[in-house]
């Protein structure tokens, strides 16, 4: 089993329903986040295109965070979910500066966060809780190994990207265009 995020660029909106869900549901502190939307123009004037997107943790499989990391706060979990043990890391903030994303943040209480992919949520059967209150359901969550899944299919069936490719860390969050 391997977790995957699939974001449809062409139905984000930019609301931001996915950042306060986020936030809420994690706790997060005010001034930070573990998701954002990201407004990104290409072309030439007056040939614009915006696209919209939820970015966060990728999640990768190669991830530099857990490479670096020199407690082993950072790690990986079955279906290749990247977590951090908060009591276990010690801020040194190397995960920080390793990761291509920018989606780790240093949290006030000293220890590193991040995007979890709602791990709580996916032991009791639920979905992240980004993807849970999208008002587009432009966001599909799944076992991107199983070759049924709706994730999978959104794959075969449509083209898509992933941030940052140069990077090689094989990341499991990818956006339909």
């Amino acid at each position: 089993m391997r977790y995957a995020m699939v974001i449809d660029t062409l139905k984000c909106v930019g609301c931001s329903d996915c950042v306060v869900a986020c936030q809420t549901e994690n706790n997060v502190p005010h001034g930070f986040c573990r998701d954002w939307i990201t407004e990104a123009v290409s072309g030439t004037y007056p040939n614009l295109e915006l696209e919209l997107r939820s970015e966060r943790c990728n999640h990768c499989d190669t991830a530099p965070c857990v490479r670096c990391c020199p407690t082993g706060a950072s790690h990986v979990v079955e279906g290749g979910i990247v977590l951090v043990t908060a009591d276990e890391c010690i801020g040194c903030g190397a995960c920080i500066q390793s990761c291509p994303y920018d989606a780790r943040y240093q949290h006030p209480d000293g220890h590193v966060d991040k995007c979890t992919f709602c791990h709580h949520r996916l032991e009791k059967g639920q979905l992240p809780a980004c993807v849970s209150v999208c008002p587009t359901k432009c966001m599909y969550f799944g076992d991107v190994d199983n070759p049924n899944s709706e994730v999978s299919n959104l794959l075969k069936n449509r083209k898509y990207k992933t941030l940052a490719p140069e990077a090689g860390t094989n990341p499991h969050v990818f956006y339909l265009i």
